[in-house]
């Protein structure tokens, strides 16, 4: 008989095999096991009523740390620049660690009135590529700061509003504060 005939009907009465017995079921229930058994044999279950009662409290019911980040943004406008401030503080009971996509962990944005963009902080600057991440331990702080010149940018008076991001993944933080340029 050819070789390729005998491994075809073989494979194929293998997954008839497979496919007549059905899925078993994984769950360790008394119902399940029974259904299971060849016949002839019980199964002796356990009642719910003959396991002792516990009292006492287990570990996986008691309140778990949580991690929770305060931020604060300041702005502070002076005669020739604008100084930018973010500070995020872990005022959780678990340290955090901090998830950034690359090496650029913040930005800061300034829009007109308008709402178009005048300046931001990242544009034209070259970051790793790399995942990076930033332990805060509880009650520990994080402050970046940076600083615009209105002036370069030929920005006229009026209102505008700071936009500080904080581009972690997991703890993503975004502040805004309105500001005036006399």
């Amino acid at each position: 008989m050819n070789t390729r005939l005998i491994i075809s009907l073989l494979c194929a009465g293998a997954l008839a095999f497979a496919f007549a017995c059905g899925p078993r079921s994984h769950t360790p229930s008394p119902v399940a096991l029974a259904s299971a058994a060849p016949s002839g044999i019980a199964i002796a279950a356990k009642s719910p009523i003959a396991r002792p009662a516990v009292h006492s409290r287990h570990r996986d019911d008691a309140p778990k740390p949580q991690v929770k980040l305060a931020s604060k943004f300041d702005v502070a406008v002076a005669a020739h620049e604008v100084r930018l401030a973010l500070v995020v503080t872990n005022v959780g009971s678990k340290h955090a660690e901090l998830d950034f996509p690359s090496g650029q962990s913040y930005d800061f944005v300034v829009v007109d009135s308008a709402g178009h963009e005048v300046w931001r902080w990242g544009q034209g600057r070259m970051f790793t590529q790399s995942v990076q991440n930033h332990q805060l331990g509880t009650h520990d702080t994080m402050r970046v700061s940076e600083a615009w010149s209105p002036a370069k940018m030929s920005a006229k008076p009026g209102r505008y509003t700071a936009i500080a991001t904080l581009n972690s993944t997991n703890y993503p933080v975004e502040e805004r504060a309105e500001f005036v340029l006399p």
